[in-house]
């Protein structure tokens, strides 16, 4: 029993002295590598949603059996469009 303490006490000081327990033990160290990692993920999603959306626009365009779509997008643009030369 007392050989599994030892040993259970010297994998908590190894624990302890491992570099990323170093690292975080500051609340400065804590935050400032929150804040890099909020600015990664927030990046990372303006850029996968920009690739997905391009991706599915480009795709909707190389429909051509959709006649009507392209039609109807006209039709609200000259709706909404004043009328020139008046």
């Amino acid at each position: 029993m007392t050989q599994d303490i030892d040993a259970l006490t010297k994998e908590l000081r190894n624990l302890q002295e491992h570099y990323a327990m170093r690292s975080l033990s500051s609340k400065r160290r804590m935050m400032l590598a929150q804040f890099l990692r909020g600015i990664a993920f927030g990046l990372g999603s303006v850029l996968g949603a920009t690739v997905v959306v391009s991706a599915l626009v480009y795709s909707l365009s190389q429909i051509d059996f959709i006649p009507i779509l392209g039609d109807w997008a006209n039709e609200i643009i000259q709706i909404i469009e004043p009328p020139t030369g008046e």
